[in-house]
């Protein structure tokens, strides 16, 4: 520390980055959540060194774009699927979006200088504004500090705390050691033992029992770049066709999202060939649907002849992949067609988390593809469902991180909720997630196949499904002792 402190700042800067790159690695699929304290300390304490608000603006932002650059590499993925076209775009993508969510952890530094104590004051200011990435603009809480603990007993901290919870505890770790050396690190250990103790507590209480009835979960493994092929559209359907009625029916059958190549409104017929697949019992399957001059990312339940019994429209939609935020007002005040939902150019949402009566299935919250990786939009759900369905077509995120981070997330939202979470994806992680985030079973990853399990039993409301993220804050207004009053700094 003495030597880094004759450094200069660019060389900090530099520093900074590998820092918060090397801290990435907590995500999965690498799980070092260790190594993302001991990055995180080293950062913290770059920036308590500094007085200056600019200067710790930087630092702050060369360490968030580090972190993001690694962790969200797999951005590129849907920029490759046709590379003579988008191929340019990739690494834009990946430069804007890491620096765009660096600014979070810039704004969090040059705010943690102004403090008493800056390492404590980092702590309250990044634990605030990352709660917030994952609201403006729709929010984006994909690779917050907590998910590193995803996979660990310490996770199941979320049911109390939530995942903003999980990063306030990781910060903590990080940050107390700066702030007060030797008596730091010791709270910082008793933080981590707590954490993990209450984990392993919690994982050994017995579960309700899983419910009666098989469940198949159908993974097609259909290439992304070959899933809309027309010449390919019946192909596809018999492997899922095939899946279905292979060994005989299941109870219920789960297909992924956009699994089906065709429109029931165009091909009626493809209801009934789902059915008479499934022995008339019922499939959920994953398919656009047409409404009023509007398209929709559903999830469409279809039993007996073709029925249709119930229905979900995906109402969080995914900017410029699904939508195109401001698209149908520039069809109304200027007649720009291109981006408009509401004459069938890009997808219209739904009217926001349902839940859906499946009979003696119980009921069920569908979450399509990214709306599980928001804790607010399960939380929203009108009553509290028997179990969670994500249907997701992970082949756009590739095969080294993202489906892996995005099934992370997922998992997730069963610790904090106490329901159990069935996967199905094109590609994979096909699982099935007990209600305290465990995978009980799944399928390889990149493989056609299906999974057949009983659907786990379901937990009580945890605190955090009764309070959300209150305890969260009542946590963070208690770090405000610590961090003020201002101290002297300098602006430059």
């Amino acid at each position: 520390m003495i030597v880094l402190s004759t450094w200069s700042h660019g060389r900090r800067l530099v520093l900074a980055f590998v820092l918060g790159a090397l801290g990435a690695l907590g995500q999965a699929p690498w799980g070092l959540w260790p190594l993302t304290v001991a990055t995180l300390a080293g950062v913290i304490w770059l920036i308590a060194q500094e007085r200056r608000v600019w200067a710790a603006f930087r630092l702050g932002l060369a360490a968030g774009t580090g972190q993001f650059a690694l962790a969200l590499s797999w951005i590129v993925e849907p920029f490759l699927i046709d590379v003579a076209t988008h191929g340019w775009m990739a690494p834009f993508a990946v430069l804007f979006l890491s620096v765009g969510l660096g600014l979070f952890w810039g704004a969090s530094a040059a705010l943690a200088v102004m403090t008493r104590v800056p390492a404590v004051g980092f702590v309250a200011a990044f634990a605030t504004l990352e709660w917030h990435r994952g609201v403006i603009l729709t929010g984006f809480p994909w690779a917050m500090l907590g998910h590193s603990f995803i996979g660990t007993p310490a996770d199941q901290v979320a049911a109390l705390l939530g995942p903003s919870g999980l990063s306030l505890m990781m910060l903590l770790a990080a940050a107390l050691p700066v702030a007060w050396r030797w008596r730091g690190a010791a709270g910082s250990g008793v933080i981590l033992a707590a954490a993990f103790g209450f984990g392993l507590w919690r994982l050994g209480q017995p579960l309700p029992e899983p419910r009666e009835g098989v469940v198949r979960l159908v993974q097609p493994n259909a290439e992304q770049s070959l899933k809309w092929d027309q010449a390919l559209a019946d192909m596809h359907l018999d492997r899922l066709l095939d899946l279905t009625a292979q060994g005989g029916a299941a109870d219920l059958t789960l297909w992924p999202e956009t699994a089906v190549p065709f429109m029931l409104e165009y091909a009626p017929v493809v209801a009934e060939m789902v059915t008479a697949a499934s022995g008339g019992r019922p499939v959920v399957v994953g398919i656009q649907r047409e409404g009023e001059g509007r398209f929709y990312n559903s999830l469409r339940v279809l039993q007996d002849e073709g029925a249709e019994i119930a229905r979900y429209d995906k109402a969080h939609l995914v900017p410029f992949g699904e939508y195109m935020p401001l698209g149908d007002l520039a069809y109304d005040w200027f007649g720009l067609t291109a981006f408009a939902a509401q004459v069938g150019n890009y997808y219209s949402a739904g009217p926001g988390p349902r839940v859906l009566d499946l009979g003696r299935f119980g009921k069920v919250l569908p979450l399509i593809c990214y709306e599980a990786i928001f804790p607010r939009f399960v939380a929203t759900a009108p009553e509290r469902a028997d179990w969670m369905l994500q249907a997701t077509n992970d082949a756009w995120f590739g095969i080294r991180t993202g489906p892996f981070q995005h099934f992370d997330q997922a998992r997730l939202r069963a610790v904090e909720q106490g329901l159990p979470l069935l996967r199905v994806a094109n590609t994979g992680v096909t699982a099935v997630v007990d209600a305290r985030g465990r995978v009980v079973e799944a399928l390889p990853f990149g493989t056609l196949g299906k999974l057949e399990a009983r659907i786990p039993g379901a937990l009580p409301p945890t605190p955090y499904a009764r309070w959300g993220d209150l305890p969260f804050f009542l946590l963070l207004v208690g770090l405000v002792p610590l961090a003020f009053p201002r101290r002297r700094f300098r602006a430059h």
